[in-house]
């Protein structure tokens, strides 16, 4: 059974920082790629960033561009999310995801995590 497990996430003040990290486990477990993913209290879950194993392509939501930064390591399974600048609207629950053999853009992802809360406080 694959698992994806965040952490990291918290309170922080507007123009505050948090680092968010994400581990994948299971038996036979490999993925092409992996992303975040966010949801807000009303609002539909949305795309964050995610990254390609391969060619270590990323991709970013055009709101978190020069923000946000998505980096990991394949043979460990674990991605991160690095957050700085962050704004009270970047405030929602924090996803980690993986695609087994699709690319980072391909939605929807394969395997999900539970989420991380993420506040931002103006």
């Amino acid at each position: 059974q694959v698992q994806l497990v965040e952490s990291g996430g918290g309170l922080v003040q507007a123009g505050g920082s948090l680092r968010l990290s994400c581990a994948a486990s299971g038996r036979t477990f490999s993925s092409y790629a992996m992303g975040w993913f966010r949801q807000a209290p009303g609002k539909e879950r949305e795309f964050v960033a995610g990254i390609n194993w391969s060619g270590g392509s990323t991709y970013y939501a055009n709101s978190v561009k020069g923000r946000f930064t998505i980096s990991g390591d394949n043979a460990k399974n674990t991605v991160y999310l690095q957050m700085n600048s962050l704004k009270p609207e970047d405030t929602a629950v924090y996803h980690c995801a993986a695609n087994r053999y699709r690319g980072a853009t391909m939605v929807p992802y394969d395997y999900w995590g539970q989420g991380t809360q993420v506040t931002v406080s103006s």
